[in-house]
């Protein structure tokens, strides 16, 4: 499962915003997006990383993606770097 992948990258940037600016700066490898975060959020996300030819990984829980990161919080987006 992607969690995993998540609880084992060295790098990763938690968020929408600073996802989207990895993709951009084409240090994304690969971006995690929670299916039970609002569309509006992850919409730009996925956009982008369709834009940049970055794998698109889901998971099922927000709670779980943040979980993951070693967050408190639910995460929507999250992008392992290279």
């Amino acid at each position: 499962m992607s969690y995993e992948k998540v609880m084992q990258a060295t790098n990763f940037i938690v968020g929408t915003k600073q996802s989207v600016k990895a993709l951009k700066a084409g240090t994304a490898r690969e971006v995690v997006i929670a299916e039970d975060a609002d569309v509006k959020v992850t919409q730009k996300v996925i956009q982008t990383a369709i834009e940049h030819n970055v794998p698109i990984t889901k998971v099922d829980s927000m709670k779980k993606l943040g979980k993951a990161c070693g967050i408190e919080v639910g995460a929507s987006a999250v992008a392992i770097i290279k």
